[in-house]
């Protein structure tokens, strides 16, 4: 059998706490029926204490609804919390899977549902933990009661179904009429949060550019249309809000304008018109509670249906069989890569093969798929074609993370995260190997650079690097690549942000890596970083345009290569 993703990955989470919510029913069944202490209070009162004026019989009802409205108030609270645990376990049942796919969807394309991924997952918690959905719970037993009324009089039992009618019409008016303008407001509001997120991390630029005001201007064009769809929305909801507390009152107003007419006609006891009342307010309650939460109700359906869709784009990882730690050895065969999202191949049938202990340089002009190549070997990019061997096993049999550790990555563009300059090396691990962290920070020759910080490897830093310069930020970010010991290291533009002093300290980390039979790919565009490399592959619009020693190809491959050699040769490496 076929196994299902998605929408049923949800109802599998939720039916995990099927029986907390038979729980929750009989709870709520019992609730209801404790519901009615008040109306049955009234009658006594109204028809036997004061007819009797026994204040016996008076206290003696008044400690039994005492007694009762503490049992009410026990299971409403139980229930509560009940819910609250189920919403619980319903996120955490689905945390990792969803964190999973928001990473691996936004890693290879720009989706809207893997960005607000873990806010869907929320919404729908929220909603499984508030009194909303408990008011479902309550809402089959609001016929009950006002079939309670109609015992009364048939004519306060069709005001009290006529009242219930509309109000359940005003709900689906309600569903209808604000469903559209609460996702447009939705996703106003989540462009605008998504705009100030991207000036806030680029704020140095913008404040050294002199964009403030633009970027202000642009920020508030987006601001203002996420105000005045949430204000649209607003108004709608708020609007059937107000019918129905308004019709609610006027209801019950109703009902005992009602009764006591029919209670001068002698056909109720003043008991009956007191209890009327008080069951229809119960009976609307539950539906007042939805129509004002609706906003809520519409948060939760639309994160299930766009979360469910992003469960079903991204399944599961299958378990792999754990492989022992590869040497080595990189085979490329017939690669074709298409980026997500596009038609055009950026890579076709590439070929190649790297040793232990070799460099290979990757150069090309820009656009002729370095940086395409290298998700590709990480795994970032899946193949459209051909395969990549990792000491002759795809590396499609290496679970992403164990991947992860035998393929350093350092990317064209570095970005750290919010920690310690240990956890960056650490990638982001709660408790750094402090052995391994030095360890990558001295083959990268960024030891005495850290430890000269104010804090050392302990020295907290921004997403942004804080106070580091682009240098240290990328002398760091090449530590963390180094950790753990990989077999492979990839390397795009490395020296992009290093001075003369951080590119010999490259070029000796390339050095040790090879000295050990690590193998080492750059992609670069400057000479200086290829100084190390024994073999070059040209790219040219994402095929091979040569492949071999490194001086060979760019006698054949390159016009001024005398040139790039002499700038090799002063770097250092002959």
């Amino acid at each position: 059998m076929k196994p299902q993703y998605g929408v049923e990955e949800l109802r599998d989470a939720r039916r995990q706490s099927r029986g907390l919510y038979w729980i929750v029913g009989v709870f709520s069944f019992f609730a209801n029926m404790l519901m009615l202490t008040g109306p049955l209070y009234m009658l006594q009162v109204y028809d036997r204490v004061l007819g009797s004026r026994s204040e016996e019989t008076l206290v003696a009802l008044s400690l039994l609804v005492v007694f009762l409205y503490g049992i009410m108030g026990i299971l409403d609270y139980t229930r509560g919390r009940i819910m609250a645990r189920a919403g619980a376990r319903f996120q955490a049942a689905l945390d990792k899977r969803v964190f999973d796919a928001m990473i691996r969807r936004s890693a290879v394309a720009q989706d809207a549902a893997a960005q607000t991924g873990l806010g869907d997952l929320q919404s729908i918690q929220r909603l499984i933990s508030s009194p909303v959905l408990s008011a479902f719970f309550d809402i089959p037993w609001t016929p009950v009661f006002l079939f309670g009324i109609a015992l009364f009089h048939p004519w306060l039992g069709m005001l009290a179904i006529g009242g219930g009618a509309v109000l359940i019409f005003i709900t689906f008016i309600n569903q209808a009429f604000s469903r559209k303008p609460a996702q447009q407001a939705q996703i106003a509001t989540n462009r605008a949060g998504m705009l100030s997120e991207e000036i806030r991390k680029e704020a140095e630029n913008i404040q050294a550019m002199g964009m403030r005001g633009a970027a202000f201007d642009r920020w508030k064009v987006a601001r203002d249309v996420s105000l005045n769809e949430s204000m649209s929305a607003t108004d709608v909801t708020g609007t059937f809000s107000s019918m129905t507390k308004t019709l609610r009152l006027f209801l019950q107003s109703a009902m005992l304008g009602l009764g006591a007419y029919l209670v001068l006609l002698g056909e109720i006891t003043p008991g009956a018109m007191i209890a009327g009342s008080i069951l229809l307010g119960r009976a609307l309650a539950p539906i007042e509670m939805v129509i004002n939460q609706w906003a809520m109700v519409q948060a939760a359906m639309k994160g299930w249906e766009s979360l469910g869709g992003l469960l079903e784009r991204v399944p599961p990882e299958q378990p792999r069989t754990a492989l022992p730690k590869p040497k080595a050895k990189l085979d490329v065969q017939g690669l074709t890569v298409v980026p997500p999202g596009d038609t055009r191949a950026q890579l076709k049938t590439l070929s190649f093969k790297l040793e232990p202990g070799q460099a290979l340089g990757v150069i090309g002009p820009s656009g002729a798929g370095k940086s395409t190549l290298a998700r590709a070997l990480t795994g970032v990019w899946r193949p459209a074609g051909g395969v990549i061997r990792l000491d002759g096993a795809s590396i499609e049999q290496y679970e992403p993370d164990v991947l992860g550790q035998h393929i350093g990555y350092l990317p064209q563009r570095v970005q750290l995260f919010e920690g310690t300059i240990a956890e960056n090396i650490a990638r982001l691990s709660a408790q750094p190997d402090a052995d391994k962290v030095v360890a990558a920070a001295k083959k990268a020759a960024a030891h005495d650079m850290i430890v000269h910080l104010p804090d050392g490897y302990d020295t907290r830093i921004t997403p942004g690097g804080g106070r580091l310069s682009g240098g240290q930020m990328q002398r760091v970010a090449l530590a963390r690549a180094l950790y753990d010991d990989p077999v492979i290291v990839i390397l795009d533009e490395p020296n992009s942000n290093l001075d003369n002093e951080g590119s010999q300290a490259l070029n000796a980390a390339i050095r040790t890596l090879k000295e050990q039979g690590k193998s080492v790919l750059i992609m670069a565009h400057r000479p200086a970083a290829i100084q190390e490399c024994e073999l070059l592959l040209v790219l040219d619009q994402g095929a091979r345009a040569a492949f071999g020693p490194r001086d060979e190809v760019l006698r054949e491959t390159v016009v001024n290569h005398q040139k790039l050699q002499k700038s090799a040769a002063v770097g250092g490496i002959r």
